[in-house]
């Protein structure tokens, strides 16, 4: 018989050093409501009438290529990316509200991985992570990149590697560690 008793899950970062979260992409719009939201990803702007057509929050647990438990909090943002009429890109603030208004029936962690989902109706939905928001032109831009896949087991191997010759390296006067 199965044995479905839960394992111990050790805890694994929220998300990616080079992503935001959602308390900080909420940071950045509540720093400058009035400006126009902008996102871009595939080398273009995100159309002036793109509406958030949901906003869900996921806790997952997974078991990673190395056999190593996972266990994390995602919120997924879907743009749909048309244009419509003479709409304009919502302001930041337009879009901090309505996360907040989720965030009243939905338990949004604001420390979870964030990513958002894109599409323009007619192509298949994207996955991508989101860069921190910066003024750029009277807007809040924020830079979207696809999220690729990666080997967890590899990645925790690299960063080791990384940390390992970064503390070992040649000593210096200025150097922090190995002293």
């Amino acid at each position: 018989m199965l044995d479905l008793a839960k394992p111990e899950i050790p805890p694994s970062p929220q998300i990616a050093a080079d992503d935001i979260s959602i308390g900080a992409l909420l940071a950045a719009c509540d720093a400058a409501p009035a400006l126009p939201l902008v996102f871009t990803y595939g080398g273009h702007s995100i159309q002036p009438g793109y509406h958030i057509t949901e906003v869900k929050a996921g806790a997952f647990s997974a078991l990673d290529c190395g056999g190593n438990p996972e266990a994390w909090s995602e919120i997924f943002v879907q743009l749909w990316d048309i244009v419509e009429g003479d709409r304009t890109h919502m302001t930041a603030g337009k879009f901090a509200a309505i996360i907040r208004k989720v965030s009243d029936h939905v338990a949004l962690d604001a420390n979870a991985r964030l990513t958002f989902e894109v599409s323009d109706g007619a192509a298949p939905m994207q996955l991508h992570c989101a860069d921190t928001p910066r003024l750029e032109g009277g807007n809040l831009t924020v830079a979207l990149a696809p999220r690729p896949a990666s080997c967890k087991p590899r990645d925790r191997w690299l960063e080791a590697q990384k940390e390992a010759s970064a503390c070992c390296a040649p000593v210096s006067s200025k150097s922090a560690c190995c002293r």
